[in-house]
C-alpha cells in the first residue's frame, strides 16, 4: 500500500488501458492512497473527445493500446488546449524510452508496475496542476482588482502618484489638482523633483537615493511647488508598489493642516492595545501580511513567535481584572526590553503575545527568546502590593519566500506553543514535522478507507443518565478505528484526517446505518433505548442525507424519535443556514436533535435562536473547571437559561462523585462520564438502578 494522501479533492482520472482489470487496479492505487477517485477508461478517439468536454485532473496511458495510440491521445488533449497532466507507463525501463516519452510531451514516464513511483509522480503533477489553476484564478482576480483599484485611485481624495526612477508614470486627479495641472499627459514622464521647492530638492534627492522597496513605508515632509509657483508643505508617504506589472513607488501626499497631528494620533491609537501599549491583533496581522509580501517579492525572511502566558486563568482569578492588566503591562515592558529593537510586538489575545522579527530565522531567534523566558521566570511581579509569578510558553516559526499565506506561519507558531503541555518551554517549528504529519495522515486515511471498504469500524456505547429520575435509556454512539497493531487510533486524529480527505460523509452514513441496525435489534428485545448519533460538518451540507435517512428508518421500521442526531455547536455556527434546513427536515421526520460542545462560541445562545433542538450537551471544559465557584455559577446560569427555553441539558465528562452534587444543585437533566460507565461494546447499563 502506498501511504500517501494525494489531494483533499476527488481525483478525476482518465485511463488509456485495454485491460479493464488493470485500469481498475490503477484506480485502486489512488483510492488506497486515501482519496475518492472518479475515473473514465478511454475506449476510442471519439470517446476521448467526448470525455474532454468535462474537467479531468490526470491522464495515465499504458505503453500501447489497441483502442488508441498514446501519442494520438496526448495530441487530442493538446488540440483541445486542455491542461491535463499526462503520465506515460512504459514496459521498457531504459532511459531512452523514458526520454522519448518526455519528448513526446508527457509530463513524466513511469515503468510499468512501479506503483509507488506512479503515485508519487501523480501527486507531484496534481500539485503542479493545482498551482497552475490557482495562478490562473489569481490572474483573473488580479485583473479585476486592478480595475477596481484604478477606479478607487481616480475617485480618491488623497493625492496619489506612481513613480519609477524618479519619473511620474501615473497621477490621479487629486494629485494633478494639488499641483495645479489639468492634463494627465503633462504629468506623465515629468521628474518628481520638478514638483519640489528648490530649497528641499537636495534633501529629496538624498531620500530617494537611499529609499529601498524592502524598507516598506517611509515618510518625508518637504515643500511642494505648484504649476503657478506657489509653495505648500506636504507630508509624503512612499511605499513599494506595482503599476502595469512594473515595480515602482507609490507616493501619497497629504497637505499639512491643523488636523494632521490629531489624525496621526488616531491612527496610532487604532493600532494599539489599550492595556499594554503594544500593537493590537488587527495591526499585527497587517504587519504579518506585509512581511509575507516582502518575503515573496524580495526574499526577506522573518520569524514569528507566539508567546502564551502560563497559568493565565488562575492568575486572573487571583489578581482580578485590574491586577491581570498590570501584570500584562509589566510583561509587555519585559518583551520590549529583552527582544530585538527590530521586533514588532503585539498583544494577540487575552493570554498571548505575538512577535514578528524581520531578517531573522527561527533558530537565530531561539537564544533571545530563551533568555526572555528565564527573565520572566525569575521575575517577582508586584501587583498592588501582592507578588505574582508566571512563566511563558513559546512557539516559533519561520516566514520565507515559500510562505504564500502569513496566517499559516502564525498557525505553525501557535500549534508549537499548544503542543507544549507543561509550560515554561519553547518549541521551534520544524518543516520536517509537516512532512511526517502528512505521511501519518496518509496512513490514517488509508486505514479509514480500508475500514469503510471492509466494514471494520467499531461502535461503542456510553450511557447518558438522568439526574431527575427519568428512566430514559439513552446511549451515545462512539466510533473507533483499530490499526493493524490492534491499537485504537485517537478519534480526533482519524476523524480530522477523514474530514480533510473528504470521507466524513461516508463515515456518517456507515455509523447511521450500523447504529440503526443495532438499535432495531436491541429494541426488538423489549428495550426502549434511544441513540445519540454524531453528524460531521460534511453531512450538514449534504442535501441527500434526509431522503437517505428517511428510507433507512422506514426500512428498519424504527421509530424516528429513537435516534437523536447530534451536531457540534462550532459546525452549526459555521454552516448555520444548512444546519437550520437540516434540523427542520429532521423535525419533519420526527427525529430529535442535540447540539453538542455547547458554550464555546462568543454568543452560544444566538445559535439557539435559529435552531430548534431538543437536547443541549455543554462542552466538557465546563465540567473540568467545576473546582472554582465562578465556573459553577457560570454553569448554573447557562443551565438555567437552557431550561428556560425548554432544552434538556446534558453534562459530559463526569469523572468523580464530587462533581455529582454540584451538577445536581445546578439542575442539570442528564449526565455522562466514566464515573458512571465508560464506552462499551455492550449496552448493559441498568438504567432502573439509577436512584438519583
Amino acid at each position: 500500500m502506498v501511504n500517501m494522501v494525494i489531494d483533499k479533492k476527488t481525483i478525476r482520472l482518465l485511463i488509456l488501458e485495454d485491460s479493464e482489470n488493470e485500469a481498475e487496479r490503477i484506480v485502486s492505487l489512488f483510492r488506497n492512497s486515501g482519496h475518492a477517485t472518479r475515473a473514465h477508461r478511454i475506449a476510442s478517439l471519439d470517446d476521448l473527445n467526448d470525455a474532454l468536454k468535462n474537467i479531468w485532473d490526470l491522464c495515465i496511458a499504458a505503453d500501447n493500446s489497441e483502442q488508441l495510440d498514446p501519442l494520438t491521445c496526448l495530441q487530442a488533449i493538446h488540440k483541445m488546449a486542455r491542461d491535463i497532466p499526462f503520465i506515460q507507463l512504459c514496459q521498457d525501463e531504459s532511459s531512452d524510452t523514458l526520454t522519448d516519452a518526455l519528448q513526446m510531451g508527457a509530463q513524466d514516464a513511469v515503468p510499468q508496475g512501479e506503483d509507488e513511483r506512479l503515485v508519487l509522480v501523480a501527486k507531484r503533477e496534481l500539485n503542479n496542476l493545482e498551482e497552475r489553476r490557482a495562478r490562473r484564478a489569481a490572474e483573473v482576480a488580479l485583473r479585476e482588482t486592478e480595475k477596481r483599484c484604478q477606479l478607487l485611485l481616480e475617485s480618491s481624495v488623497d493625492a496619489i502618484a506612481y513613480v519609477h526612477d524618479g519619473m511620474h508614470i501615473y497621477a490621479n486627479s487629486a494629485y494633478l489638482q494639488l499641483f495645479g495641472y489639468v492634463d494627465p499627459d503633462e504629468m506623465e514622464g515629468m521628474p518628481m523633483i520638478d514638483l519640489i521647492a528648490s530649497s528641499d530638492q537636495s534633501h529629496f534627492k538624498d531620500f530617494l537615493k537611499h529609499y529601498r522597496s524592502e524598507d516598506g513605508n517611509a515618510d518625508l515632509t518637504c515643500s511642494g511647488i505648484t504649476a503657478s509657483a506657489q509653495q505648500f508643505q506636504a507630508n509624503m508617504t512612499f511605499s513599494p508598489a506595482q503599476y502595469d506589472g512594473e515595480p515602482c513607488v507609490q507616493v501619497v501626499i497629504r497637505v499639512t493642516n491643523d488636523n494632521a497631528e490629531l489624525e496621526e494620533k488616531l491612527r496610532e491609537i487604532s493600532s494599539q492595545d489599550l492595556v499594554t501599549g503594544l500593537y493590537n491583533r488587527q495591526h499585527f496581522l497587517e504587519i504579518l501580511d506585509s512581511a509575507a509580501e516582502r518575503a515573496i517579492n524580495v526574499g526577506q525572511q522573518a520569524s514569528v513567535a507566539y508567546i502564551k502566558v502560563d497559568h493565565y486563568t488562575a492568575l486572573q482569578t487571583e489578581l482580578g481584572l485590574a491586577g491581570i492588566d498590570l501584570l500584562l503591562t509589566d510583561l509587555a515592558n519585559l518583551l520590549r526590553q529583552n527582544l530585538s529593537p527590530a521586533a514588532q510586538i503585539a498583544r494577540f489575545s487575552d493570554d498571548a503575545f505575538s512577535v514578528l522579527t524581520p531578517n531573522s530565522t527561527a533558530e537565530a531567534l531561539e537564544p533571545e527568546l530563551r533568555a526572555l523566558m528565564k527573565k520572566v521566570e525569575a521575575q517577582l511581579f508586584d501587583i498592588n502590593g501582592r507578588t505574582a509569578q508566571t512563566t511563558l510558553t513559546i512557539g516559533v516559526a519561520a516566514l520565507s519566500e515559500k510562505t504564500s499565506k502569513a496566517a499559516e506561519v502564525l498557525k505553525r507558531a501557535h500549534d508549537c506553543a499548544d503542543q507544549i503541555t507543561s509550560g515554561n518551554a519553547l518549541k521551534v517549528h520544524n518543516p520536517a514535522d509537516d512532512l511526517a504529519a502528512a505521511a501519518n495522515r496518509g496512513d490514517i486515511v488509508a486505514l479509514v478507507q480500508q475500514a469503510l471498504e471492509n466494514n471494520s469500524f467499531k461502535l461503542l456505547f456510553q450511557p447518558i443518565i438522568s439526574l431527575r429520575g427519568d428512566q430514559d435509556e439513552l446511549y451515545e454512539v462512539l466510533l473507533r478505528l483499530i490499526n493493524p497493531q490492534g491499537e485504537e487510533v485517537p478519534p480526533a486524529e482519524f476523524i480530522n484526517a477523514a474530514i480533510s480527505a473528504g470521507l466524513a460523509e461516508k463515515i456518517d452514513r456507515w455509523v447511521l446505518l450500523n447504529s440503526i441496525k443495532l438499535l432495531t435489534e436491541h429494541r426488538n428485545k423489549g428495550n426502549q433505548t434511544r441513540f445519540f448519533i454524531h453528524l460531521s460538518s460534511a453531512s450538514l451540507c449534504d442535501p441527500s442525507l434526509l431522503p437517505w435517512l428517511s428510507v433507512a428508518l422506514k426500512a428498519s421500521r424504527l421509530p424516528a424519535d429513537s435516534i437523536i442526531l447530534q451536531i457540534r455547536e462550532t459546525d452549526a455556527v459555521a454552516y448555520l443556514k444548512q444546519t437550520k434546513q437540516l434540523t427542520e427536515g429532521l423535525r419533519a421526520l420526527h427525529c430529535q436533535i442535540a447540539l453538542g460542545q455547547f458554550g464555546c462560541t462568543i454568543n452560544p445562545f444566538n445559535t439557539l435562536k435559529h435552531l430548534d433542538v431538543d437536547f443541549v450537551k455543554v462542552d466538557g471544559s465546563f465540567t473540568k473547571e467545576l473546582s472554582s465557584a465562578e465556573s459553577q455559577e457560570a454553569l448554573k446560569d447557562m443551565l438555567a437559561a437552557l431550561h428556560a427555553q425548554a432544552k434538556h441539558s446534558i453534562v459530559p465528562f463526569v469523572e468523580s462523585a464530587s462533581v455529582l452534587s454540584v451538577l445536581w444543585q445546578a439542575g442539570v437533566n442528564y449526565i455522562q462520564g466514566h464515573y458512571l460507565q465508560g464506552p462499551s461494546q455492550a449496552m448493559t447499563y441498568d438504567f432502573s438502578s439509577n436512584d438519583s
